[in-house]
């Protein structure tokens, strides 16, 4: 089983990268915001899993550990596959999808193409006992405010004609202060207005 690669990649396009690791090519699925930074010609380090099916094999690349512990998680749940389980980890960073998952909040995996609710649903269930996150991690979290207004809020925003990946972003960057849907929207239409 191949787990790791460094080397340069050769090429990149929609939803993989080629990465010359001496001298023999490797096509790796990646998330998009990686394949978005990687630049061709540049040295990269991949923790890899190898995916065997009857009629193909393919390799998936993540940054760390953690990214590739946690596909390894969400693909060993009936009915999710590798492409199915990028897609989940593309909507938000690992810590925050794991604390939505402890906390059963299902929204943020709904929003997924092809995740319907009682996908998102199982994820849950089978993955709730299994997620590590500190207890500090867990008290920070839960002593935020607002969670479930973040998701309120990404939905208002989407509704109004934004996409996915432009609400996430600018939720991301809204002030702590703003603390109800009203004003996290408001506070991302502000961000989304400068772009």
């Amino acid at each position: 089983m191949i787990t790791y690669l460094k080397g340069t990649i050769k090429y990149k396009n929609k939803g993989y990268m080629v990465l010359d690791v001496h001298d023999v090519g490797y096509r790796i699925f990646v998330l998009p915001q990686l394949l978005e930074k990687a630049k061709v010609e540049s040295e990269m380090e991949l923790y890899t899993y190898q995916y065997v099916s009857e009629d193909k094999v393919e390799l998936y690349g993540f940054r760390n550990i953690s990214e590739l512990e946690f596909f390894e998680q969400l693909i060993q749940i009936s009915g999710i596959g590798p492409k199915s389980a990028l897609g989940v980890m593309n909507q938000a960073t690992v810590e925050d999808i794991k604390r939505a998952i402890i906390h059963g909040d299902s929204s943020m995996l709904i929003r997924v193409s092809g995740i319907g609710k009682k996908t998102a649903e199982r994820i849950i269930l089978e993955l709730k006992n299994k997620i590590d996150i500190s207890d500090k991690e867990n008290k920070e979290f839960l002593q935020e405010s607002g969670f479930q207004e973040d998701a309120d809020a990404l939905d208002g925003l989407v509704s109004l004609g934004y996409s996915l990946r432009e609400a996430r972003d600018a939720i991301k960057h809204i002030p702590k202060e703003a603390k109800t849907v009203e004003e996290k929207v408001k506070a991302s239409l502000k961000i989304l207005g400068k772009k």
